[in-house]
C-alpha cells in the first residue's frame, strides 16, 4: 500500500497500527521524505515517557508501603501485603532497569514526584472506611496531603533495598 505524506498523517488518526507499519516500511526503504516525522517523533517521545511513568508509579508504590510499614503498622498481623507489594514493585523495577539502564538515572531525579503520588495514595487509603480507625489513631482525623512530610523521607537506595521488616 503506497501512501503519500498527507494520507499518512490522516492514517495516524484512523488506523494507528497501519500507520506504524507504513512508516516502518518507508524507513526500511530509506524513503525518509515520505515518513510522517511529526507524529513519529511525538510517538517516540511518548514511548519513552510511558516507561518513566511506569517506573515513577512503581517507586510510589514502594514509598507508600515503606511509609505505611514504618508509621502505621499497629499490630503484628498488619503489613504482609505491603511487603509483597514492595517486593513485586522492586522486581519489576529491576527488570526495567536491566533492559533500559538509562531510565534508572532519570528515575532517581523523579523521587519527589513519586513521593507526591505516594502521599495522594496514602490519603486515599485513609479515606477508605475500614481505615478510618487508623486515621483517628495516628492523626485524630482523616489526614490530608498537608499532614505528611513534603520532602521524601527515603533515598533512592532505600527505595530499592531498604527492608525494615528484616531483623538484622
Amino acid at each position: 500500500m503506497e501512501l503519500k505524506t498527507q494520507s499518512l498523517k490522516e492514517l495516524y488518526e484512523k488506523d494507528f497500527y497501519l500507520w506504524v507499519q507504513e512508516n516502518l516500511r518507508l524507513l526500511k526503504n530509506k524513503e525518509y521524505d515520505l515518513v510522517d516525522w511529526e507524529n513519529l517523533l511525538e510517538e517516540m517521545e511518548d514511548m519513552g515517557q510511558r516507561y518513566l511513568d511506569s517506573v515513577v508509579s512503581l517507586i510510589a508504590v514502594i514509598l507508600e508501603h515503606l511509609y505505611k510499614w514504618e508509621n502505621f503498622k499497629y499490630n503484628e498481623y498488619v503489613g504482609h501485603s505491603w511487603i509483597k507489594s514492595i517486593n513485586n514493585a522492586r522486581n519489576e523495577l529491576d527488570t526495567i532497569f536491566e533492559r533500559y539502564p538509562s531510565i534508572r538515572k532519570k528515575s532517581m531525579e523523579e523521587l519527589s514526584i513519586a513521593w507526591r503520588i505516594a502521599i495522594k495514595r496514602l490519603t486515599r487509603w485513609f479515606e477508605e472506611p475500614q481505615n478510618h480507625h487508623i486515621a483517628k489513631k495516628y492523626f485524630g482525623k482523616l489526614p490530608t496531603e498537608k499532614d505528611f512530610l513534603q520532602e521524601c523521607p527515603y533515598t533512592f537506595e532505600q527505595v530499592m533495598e531498604y527492608k525494615p521488616w528484616v531483623d538484622e
